[in-house]
């Protein structure tokens, strides 16, 4: 009987809410700078961890980024995933979603390959607070060439088909389904992460391994990696400034309307 395996994308990111940008890169500092996972990875580890739960398999968390990167992945192994792999290498390095995704499917055709297992389910976080493009799961599908979901928020798997509910427009959800391999990108509603135990986080330490792999390892074509794969260029990033004064509106619905009507009449928005 094929053993599911169930990969879990995960990034880390900067842990705050106010970024600040390098004027000469145009890239995030991120030098003294706290790190977390990003917390739709996090809903992402938990559904993994309630699929294996329900169907068994084993969970692999897949991170590419420098080596401090290795703790958030330490994290995800404290949570419950069994493996974890660092994809980690200077060509990497400033590579777009499109070079990101190219690469991420490299490891895991790779991991997939060595096992010779088929049946395989990809989660996503939908989205990165630093990047917050939303394209990586994507990429990542049409790389390895298996059907997406977009925005879940609730999952269902029977043998190999799974049933979710997809978030399509404001008060709207779609019912899809599909057949494995199939990547998924969720979102928050989808669960409430659990924090690691005591012994989950010794064991993470102690008894697990975040196995590192380079280009070489991956059999990467440096012309299609890092920023010389990149289809995207930066020309300039910058923070916003915040203009204006806070105006707090008060009173029945109707009076509120007429107010921030008459205001946004006042900017010349209308």
């Amino acid at each position: 009987m094929a053993i599911l395996i169930i990969f879990v994308c995960i990034k880390q990111v900067p842990g705050i809410t106010e970024v600040r940008i390098d004027p000469k890169t145009n890239t995030l500092i991120r030098e003294g700078i706290p790190s977390i996972m990003n917390p739709m990875d996090k809903n992402g580890v938990e559904l993994a961890l309630e699929i294996k739960e329900k169907h068994g398999g084993e969970i692999i968390a897949l991170s590419m980024g420098p080596p401090q990167a290795e703790e958030v992945l330490r994290e995800a192994l404290a949570m419950g995933a069994n493996k974890a792999y660092l994809l980690t290498d200077r060509v990497f390095a400033g590579a777009d979603t499109l070079a990101t995704s190219h690469t991420l499917a490299l490891s895991i055709k790779k991991i997939i390959k060595e096992s010779n297992e088929k049946k395989y389910i990809v989660i996503c976080g939908t989205q990165a607070i630093d990047g917050d493009t939303a394209q990586v799961g994507p990429e990542l599908a049409e790389e390895l060439g298996i059907p997406q979901i977009t925005y879940v928020q609730k999952f269902e798997m029977s043998g190999d088909k799974i049933k979710v509910e997809r978030v399509f427009r404001t008060e709207e959800v779609v019912i899809i389904e599909a057949n494995l391999p199939a990547l998924i990108s969720v979102l928050k509603e989808i669960n409430t992460p659990k924090h690691p135990t005591m012994a989950g986080i010794v064991d993470a330490y102690d008894k697990k391994e975040v196995i590192h792999l380079d280009a070489k390892a991956v059999n990467a074509d440096k012309s299609k990696i890092g920023l010389t794969g990149s289809q995207t260029e930066v020309w300039k990033i910058f923070v916003p400034e915040r203009k204006g004064e806070h105006i707090k509106l008060s009173g029945t619905i109707e009076e509120i309307s007429n107010e921030l009507c008459q205001k946004l009449k006042e900017d010349k928005i209308f």
